[in-house]
């Protein structure tokens, strides 16, 4: 595991996801859908701490954000998994800087995030109605991937210089 789990102000902005969830800035909105604020901490967090530490951040970040919505649908199975996959990224190859990258990745993760909230939906048979469902995925992932670059960006080269400073 990484060093960022180990600088509790660093994983005290995770503490800001839920705060930015209940705030739902008008601003931020696309067609009245907020971006995904977990997609856009969990990337760079995963991206510079590894796998095990992103894999964990993510059911943390599922179950606090599970707790303030009443469905049955569950975040944490796909920032589980996210938090994985963007930790093994980070681990081989090339690092990830280029926004282009961080906005597609951004994308991807909130897609998947947003079809696996569909089809538990679908599952328990609480289907919202098919076009409000698909409008929700679609908006949710161009805002965050909007986003991604800028938000993603600027943890990113923040938690890489805690990180080369504590490693």
């Amino acid at each position: 595991m990484g060093v960022l789990h180990r600088q509790r102000w660093c994983g005290a902005t995770g503490l800001a996801v839920p705060l930015l969830t209940l705030a739902s800035p008008a601003l931020l909105k696309l067609g009245g859908v907020p971006p995904s604020w977990a997609v856009l901490w969990l990337l760079p967090w995963a991206l510079v701490d590894g796998p095990a530490s992103g894999a964990i951040a993510g059911l943390a970040l599922g179950l606090v954000l599970d707790g303030l919505h009443l469905g049955a649908a569950s975040e944490v199975p796909a920032l589980a998994l996210l938090g994985w996959w963007w930790g093994r990224l980070g681990r081989r190859g090339v690092p990830i800087e280029r926004s282009f990258s961080l906005g597609l990745l951004a994308l991807l993760g909130t897609a998947l995030l947003g079809a696996s909230l569909l089809l538990q939906q679908h599952g328990l048979g609480a289907l919202p109605l098919p076009l409000v469902g698909l409008h929700t995925l679609v908006a949710q992932s161009l805002i965050t991937a909007l986003l991604a670059p800028v938000l993603c960006s600027l943890l990113l080269l923040r938690w890489r210089r805690v990180a080369d400073l504590r490693g």
